[in-house]
């Protein structure tokens, strides 16, 4: 929907300093002095990925380029230049200098060329936003909020004498330049942050960030062995391999499947004359190891179906005869990587013997089947009765392995690209249970596996505090810069021009 008051009385009403002036100002409607130039409505039949010429939509006002081509027949007039100065007529109503090559100026976007010598244009760059997004604000929608060329023409702008607007200009953009530099400097910072966290999952999956602790192992081992001069030895018992820690793992998966299978049958009243029907179970197959890295002494590599059981959530339905119980659940959009959010649960209706099919315990690692599929985390269980949807696969391992650690790997992989293999689909990405049981992940002596997460854990912290302290700085620069333009157009931003 479009705006249904008047731009003068948004202004007038509003106590914004960025839609203020000094008293001594006038205003001006951008209307009268600017052409309002609305974009044409290109023949989507001859849109193109990469022939002809570049055709700038709502999406890529503020950008460099565009994705999207028009290989046809074109008026000049509608031919963008670069410094032009446009606006997104739908959605969030953003501005912006167009910084790419020139291209074509499409529908539902408009561009704004000043005819009169009275407005200095880089003072416009930094009056309008702010007028914009107080439109956006005002503008009622059901879907997609709309901006009409006769709003803009609307705008009433602070009119300083130019001299005036001259010193507020050169103030504002010596203050942003420090700011800008300091705001470089912080995503500098958070760069390397994020290197950093990659470099430490990477050193933890593949062993490196425990080297030293197997050295100082390997020594204690053998300084136990080698007894004392009265000839007394102290044999040192040395750490279970992860070859032996597979083995028993794979042990319990059986005890566990024995157990089941005979409370089925003891329910059917059926009672085994002989162990014949314990040959049905089949060990998982292990990984094809032949183009997998090779691992630190004592790890080997497994599969997740070898240490885990792998459980899909419920398919969400419509509920037409809501049966059971109503119980809030988990989707793919509350679990981020390493936390899940809660709080915006929904719930639906779950029947008694889908009840335990369904529910989450503490420790279950969740894992998104789409969405971004591979985002994980460790439930906590810091809600009773917690289900989950279709959407997420819950992973409950049989014993020997930490579960922070499928997290680390998880978002190791995916975030070096190297996850993407093992999804289905060409435009929505998944990650099926078949495909996700036959991951290959490199196991750890359980001793390490704890150590290693401690040691991650321990270096995540001091990242998460880092990032936080960078992520309030550069939200004070945020404040701080639209502090310079409220003091600009209310004629305070120095004395020279108060």
């Amino acid at each position: 929907m479009a705006l249904t008051i008047p731009v003068s009385e948004i202004v007038e009403k509003s106590n914004n300093p960025l839609l203020g002036k000094a008293e001594s100002w006038e205003r001006v409607l951008l209307g009268d002095i600017s052409t309002i130039q609305n974009g044409f409505a290109f023949k989507s039949a001859q849109f193109t990925r990469d022939g002809g010429m570049p055709l700038i939509r709502i999406r890529d006002v503020g950008k460099d380029a565009s994705g999207t081509y028009y290989d046809g027949e074109y008026d000049p007039s509608y031919v963008v230049e670069a410094g032009n100065l446009l606006i997104g007529m739908d959605g969030d109503f953003n501005c912006a200098r167009w910084r790419g090559p020139n291209g074509l100026l499409n529908q539902r976007v408009c561009r704004i060329t000043l005819n009169s010598d009275i407005y200095h244009p880089k003072l416009l760059d930094y009056a309008l936003p702010g007028y914009l997004k107080a439109i956006n604000e005002k503008t009622s929608s059901v879907t997609v909020k709309h901006l009409s060329s006769k709003t803009i023409s609307e705008i009433p702008l602070p009119l300083p004498p130019m001299e005036q607007q001259k010193l507020i200009v050169a103030e504002i953009e010596k203050q942003f330049s420090r700011l800008d530099q300091a705001v470089a400097n912080l995503k500098r910072v958070k760069a390397n942050l994020k290197r950093y966290k990659a470099a430490v999952l990477k050193a933890a999956v593949e062993g490196k960030l425990t080297e030293k602790w197997r050295e100082e192992q390997a020594a204690k081992l053998e300084a136990q062995g080698s007894g004392n001069a009265s000839g007394d030895r102290t044999s040192g018992a040395a750490l279970e391999t992860a070859e032996e820690l597979l083995k028993r793992i794979l042990a319990e998966r059986r005890k566990k499947w024995v157990e089941v299978e005979l409370a089925k049958m003891e329910a059917k009243g059926k009672v085994p004359k002989n162990d014949k029907w314990k040959k049905k179970y089949k060990d998982p197959a292990g990984s094809d190891t032949s183009d997998l890295p090779e691992l630190p002494e004592g790890w080997t590599w497994a599969t997740i179906e070898q240490i885990a059981d792998i459980q899909l959530g419920k398919m969400l339905d419509r509920q037409k005869h809501r049966t059971g119980q109503e119980l809030p659940y988990l989707r793919n959009v509350n679990v981020r990587w390493g936390s899940v959010d809660t709080s915006d649960l929904l719930t639906m209706y779950f029947k008694d013997s889908e009840l335990e099919r369904y529910a989450l315990q503490a420790d279950d690692v969740l894992v998104c089947e789409g969405g971004e599929p591979g985002r994980a985390a460790v439930w906590s269980g810091q809600v009773n009765g917690l289900m989950y949807q279709k959407a997420l696969h819950r992973v409950r391992f049989h014993t020997g392995y930490e579960q922070k650690l499928l997290v680390f790997l998880l978002e190791y992989l995916a975030k070096s690209g190297r996850l993407e293999s093992w999804f289905t689909g060409v435009t929505i990405k998944h990650f099926t249970r078949e495909s996700f049981a036959k991951l290959p992940i490199p196991l750890a002596p359980y001793e390490e596996q704890r150590k290693i997460v401690a040691e991650v854990e321990k270096s995540l912290s001091l990242v998460c505090g880092a990032e936080n302290q960078v992520e309030a700085n550069l939200i004070r620069a945020e404040r701080l810069r639209q502090s310079i333009l409220s003091k600009a157009f209310s004629g305070q931003l120095s004395p020279v021009i108060a």
